[in-house]
């Protein structure tokens, strides 16, 4: 320890001050005075023998930890106390203080898997045992071969975009009468064992009729002829007037709606609706005076005895004659509803052809509803679906003015981005979400030019040194006048 402590690199502390000694670090000396101590006590090594000094480890090492396989595990736990008996096991150190106690042991109900297979003492024991043997061994080389095939790589000997039913694979669920629908064979494969993952319908059809690559306008080329061209600025044309149209529709309903006045008129409306309720000073006075009289009229009113607004309640009884009245013409207003049913019938009865034509037209009708919400759920099945919280919108044709063609591809304008139209392709397709390019707004920085860089300015000092030579000057002026 002293030779460790030693070889430690000492801190230098100034000792120049006497009250700088204390910090001397003595440490070193102490220690090698203590193991100077204890040696005289004990002896040195010198003194000793070996085998007072050293021991010899006859401890094994330890083996490397085994590898168990599923059987072997599976044993191991079969050895082990079952968790939902540990909590009727007594785990108390305290010994029962009658020893002879009569231990009643309960007979256990069903089998004791564990005692056959530790212990089996009947050939049908022994019969459960071979077999449990041959499926772990089955078990085993089933994981060994897997393993194997992992290890070497799975070979690709199907197509994988071939579309396959598993009612093919199962015989009995795929009939021809198609008595046994889709979903009941999904629910038969998953009580045989055989369990199919339900997909949803939508990968089972198209969900788009957009192609996976659409041919662009030839109106679009570099040298295009006269009539594709047109044909193409046609198309354009008609899609800005639909997009002004819209746009004209929209202020004409929202904006042009309002009437629309100066500023003059503006500020007289306001002021009269401000002022709206205000009498003159007359009405003003008089109202005061109308107030003051109906305070004073409470008060009195106050000061007298206690009454309410409402009037007393009295508990009228009916009268025998009165009840009796009221039974009677209960029974008349339903002798009344009964025959206006009763005519209601005979009436329907007389007019029973135009109820079946109106059911008829009411059926129709609903058929025709049916049709429509039918072609419109198909035709909505081929939309460019709203997949995020854009909806896709189609983007503008790309179209070169009549003065931008050129007739080779040296000169020629790029109006069209590919990485864009293949972009906008695949949100049409509903593989993508339709997105918005987005704009961070960056943060403003306040800017001032430094003092260094300042033009020389006026100070406030020599505006003041100004002021007073203006001042000295008009003073020494002898034609000034003095107001």
């Amino acid at each position: 320890m002293a030779a460790l402590d030693s070889a430690i690199k000492k801190k230098r502390i100034s000792k120049k001050n006497k009250s700088a000694w204390r910090k001397t670090d003595i440490q070193d000396v102490e220690q090698f005075l203590e193991d100077q101590r204890q040696e005289e006590r004990v002896g040195t090594f010198t003194h000793k023998k070996d085998e007072d000094l050293f021991t010899v480890d006859s401890t094994p090492l330890k083996a490397a930890p085994q590898l168990l396989t599923v059987r072997q595990k599976r044993k191991l736990n079969a050895l082990k106390p079952m968790r939902s008996h540990l909590a009727l096991e007594n785990t108390s150190k305290v010994q029962d203080p009658i020893v002879k106690r009569n231990h009643v042991r309960q007979k256990k109900s069903g089998r004791n898997i564990e005692l056959e297979v530790c212990n089996p003492t009947k050939g049908r024991h022994r019969q459960a045992n071979s077999d449990r043997e041959r499926y772990y061994e089955k078990l085993d080389s089933r994981l060994a071969d897997h393993e194997a095939g992992r290890k070497r790589g799975a070979t690709a000997d199907k197509d994988i975009w071939v579309e396959e039913d598993f009612r093919d694979k199962i015989p009995g669920l795929k009939d021809e009468k198609g008595w046994i629908s889709r979903d009941l064979a999904v629910h038969i494969a998953g009580n045989v064992g055989r369990k199919v993952v339900k997909t949803h319908s939508s990968l089972h059809h198209k969900t788009t009729k957009a192609k996976k690559f659409e041919p662009p306008h030839p109106g679009m080329s570099y040298n295009p002829s006269l009539k594709a061209h047109q044909d193409l600025l046609a198309q354009v044309v008609e899609h800005e007037e639909g997009v002004i149209k819209k746009e004209q529709h929209l202020k004409r309903v929202t904006t042009s709606m309002f009437s629309k006045v100066t500023p003059e008129e503006r500020d007289k409306r306001r002021l009269l609706e401000m002022s709206e309720g205000i009498q003159d000073a007359e009405g003003e006075g008089a109202q005061a005076e109308a107030e003051a009289a109906s305070d004073a009229e409470d008060d009195q009113n106050e000061s007298k005895a206690y009454s309410t607004v409402n009037a007393p309640v009295e508990n009228k009884k009916k009268s025998k004659q009165a009840r009796n009245k009221e039974l009677k013409q209960k029974e008349l207003q339903r002798l009344h509803e009964v025959k206006k049913a009763l005519k209601k019938q005979t009436a329907d009865l007389i007019r029973i052809k135009s109820i079946r034509a109106e059911v008829k037209d009411e059926a129709e009708e609903l058929n025709e509803i049916k049709k429509r919400r039918k072609a419109t759920a198909e035709r909505k099945k081929f939309e460019p679906k709203r997949l995020g919280r854009h909806k896709f919108e189609e983007p503008d044709l790309d179209v070169n003015m009549p003065e931008d063609l050129a007739g080779n591809l040296r000169n020629v304008k790029p109006e069209s981005n590919l990485l864009t139209d293949r972009f906008k392709l695949l949100q049409k397709r509903n593989i993508l979400p339709t997105t918005v390019a987005v704009t961070r707004k960056r943060s403003k920085v306040k800017r001032f030019p430094r003092n260094s860089h300042k033009d020389p300015g006026v100070s406030y000092q020599d505006l003041r040194d100004q002021r007073k030579a203006a001042a000295a000057k008009a003073k020494a002026n002898k034609d000034t006048i003095k107001i």
